[in-house]
C-alpha cells in the first residue's frame, strides 16, 4: 500500500459512517489502505466498520486501543498501517474528491516531510453571532483551520489533527504522538499536534501548509456554546501548561518562545508578567462591556479562562521535562509492524 489513513473513533459510529461513505469517493482511495482505530466505545463502531468492508473500495481495516486517548490511539492505527504516506483524520469529516492527491503533491512539490491543510465547517446549526466565520483563533475551538490561499511552510502556524498527511519516515524520526497532552475521553486537553511539531523542528523536519487539501469538519450544536468554549479554554490553558512543563516554551506563543523561563520571577509556578496581564483583560473586560461589544468582551472573558486552567495546572507543581523523542516507538514505525 502507498496510502494510507488513520482514523481515531470514540463513540460516534454514525458520524464515521458518514465518513468513510466520504472517503470512499476519493480518488486513489483503491490503492489505499483505512485503519479505524477504535478508542474503547460502547456503540457499535464495529458493526459499523465490519459492514463496510463489504462496500469499501479500499482495503479498511478494524482496531482496538485499549489506552484511553486520541494519540494513543493513532499510534496504534499508524502501527497498524503499511503506507509510505500516512493521512489522519477524524470521525467527523468529509473529505474532498482530491483529498489524498492534494497531500501528495504537496509533499512532493514542496519536499517536505509532513502537510497540512483547510479545515472548514459544517455547521449543525446557526452559527452564532460571537464565532468569527473565517479564521481566527476562536476556529481552533472546533477543530477549524484555514491559513489562505497560498502555501506556507509551518512555524508560528500549527496545524489541525483533523487534516494532515506524513511521510511515514516521520515518525521515525520525530516519535510517535505524546499521550499526555492528546484529548482522552471527554476531557478538553490538547496540544499534541503542537508538541510533535516542537520535536519534528528539533529534528529537522518541515511542514507545509496546503490550501488545497481540504476537509469539511462536522460542528455540532454543543459546541457552539459560551459554557463548551469557556471549557475548553480552561483545559487549553491546562495543555499549555503541561507543555510549559515539558519544553519549557511561552505559554501563550510556544512557536515564538524567546524568554528563558528558568529566569523570569514567578508566582504559583506561573511567570510573573502574566499577573498583570490577567488585571489588564479584567480592564478590556469592563471596558468593551460598556460600549456593548459583545465579542471583544467575549474574548477576553476566555483569556482569563485560559489563565485559570494554567493556574490550575502549575499550582500541581509538576516538572514533566523530557528529551527530544524520548516517547517515540522507532522500530515500530520503521518496520511497519
Amino acid at each position: 500500500m502507498r496510502y494510507s489513513v488513520v482514523i481515531a473513533t470514540y463513540n460516534r459510529a454514525e458520524s464515521l459512517l458518514s465518513t468513510l461513505q466520504s472517503l470512499s469517493e476519493v480518488r486513489l482511495i483503491a490503492e489505499t489502505e483505512v485503519v479505524v482505530v477504535d478508542n474503547n466505545s460502547n456503540d457499535h463502531t464495529k458493526e459499523v466498520v465490519n459492514k463496510a468492508t463489504l462496500w469499501f473500495p479500499g482495503k479498511l481495516l478494524y482496531v482496538f486501543e485499549a489506552e484511553q486517548g486520541r494519540s494513543a490511539a493513532l499510534n496504534s492505527g499508524i502501527r497498524a498501517c503499511r503506507g509510505e504516506i500516512i493521512l489522519i483524520t477524524d470521525d467527523d469529516v468529509q473529505v474532498d474528491a482530491d483529498w489524498i492527491c492534494a497531500a501528495r503533491r504537496g509533499l512532493a512539490e514542496e519536499k517536505c516531510d509532513y502537510v497540512c491543510g483547510k479545515v472548514l465547517p459544517i455547521w449543525q446549526k446557526g452559527r452564532p453571532r460571537w464565532l468569527p466565520n473565517r479564521g481566527g483563533k476562536h476556529w481552533g475551538v472546533v477543530g477549524l483551520l484555514d491559513y489562505g490561499t497560498e502555501a506556507i511552510k509551518l512555524g508560528a502556524q500549527v496545524p489541525i489533527g483533523v487534516n494532515m498527511a506524513f511521510r511515514r519516515d516521520a515518525f521515525a524520526r520525530a516519535g510517535m504522538w505524546d499521550n499526555l497532552v492528546g484529548r482522552r475521553g471527554t476531557s478538553l486537553l490538547g496540544q499534541e499536534v503542537r508538541e510533535w511539531g516542537l520535536r519534528a523542528r528539533a529534528v529537522g523536519l518541515t511542514g507545509f501548509y496546503i490550501p488545497e487539501m481540504v476537509v469539511h469538519h462536522l460542528i455540532s450544536s454543543e459546541r457552539l456554546t459560551k459554557r463548551y468554549f469557556r471549557r475548553w479554554f480552561y483545559w487549553h490553558g491546562i495543555s499549555r501548561a503541561i507543555l510549559f512543563e515539558l519544553w519549557g516554551v511561552d505559554m501563550e506563543t510556544p512557536e515564538e518562545t524567546t524568554l528563558d523561563f528558568s529566569k523570569v520571577p514567578q508566582i504559583m509556578g506561573v511567570p510573573r508578567y502574566m499577573y498583570r496581564s490577567c488585571l489588564h483583560k479584567f480592564t478590556q473586560i469592563l471596558s468593551s462591556a460598556m460600549r456593548r461589544d459583545e465579542v471583544a468582551t467575549f474574548e477576553n472573558e476566555l483569556w482569563l479562562w485560559f489563565f485559570a486552567g494554567i493556574l490550575a495546572q502549575r499550582s500541581k507543581g509538576r516538572l514533566w521535562r523530557r528529551k527530544v523523542g524520548s516517547n517515540s516507538s522507532k522500530s515500530d514505525v520503521e518496520t511497519g509492524s
